[in-house]
């Protein structure tokens, strides 16, 4: 009785064939988790920026109707539009009221490869300052 043990050439190659093909999906996933985590970090950065300007409008200079640009980090490009907003409410003499609004729009765009052209962040508030006598 000769009985051989082990496995036959083919057997091995399909099991060599199956684990580089799980080991290439798996290398797929990980890279596009790590590209996600790329991109998450760069949107919050930019909102971080856009807050920041919010922040500072009005408060270094007073509110008024214009726009501003700039670079910040060497990547993000910035664009901060402010604008008279009309409020409109029934029975209300907008005339009477002591406070002017602004509308502040801040937009932050980065990216400079192909994928990454066109993405952007814009966030909008309003600001009350006082009428100029």
């Amino acid at each position: 009785m000769n009985k051989q043990r082990g496995f036959s050439l083919l057997e091995i190659l399909i099991a060599f064939s199956i684990l580089a093909l799980a080991l290439g999906i798996l290398l797929k996933i990980f890279s596009a988790g790590v590209n996600t985590a790329s991109v998450a970090e760069e949107y919050t950065a930019a909102v971080q920026v856009a807050e920041s300007l919010i922040a500072q409008t009005g408060v270094e200079a007073p509110l008024q109707q214009g726009e501003a640009t700039g670079l910040e980090n060497g990547k993000y490009h910035w664009r901060v539009s402010v604008s008279p907003f009309q409020f409109t409410a029934e029975n209300l003499d907008v005339t009477i009221i002591p406070v002017v609004l602004f509308k502040v729009k801040v937009s932050v765009s980065w990216g400079d490869d192909a994928r990454a052209a066109g993405r952007q962040v814009e966030l909008i508030t309003l600001k009350l300052t006082n009428k100029m006598l």
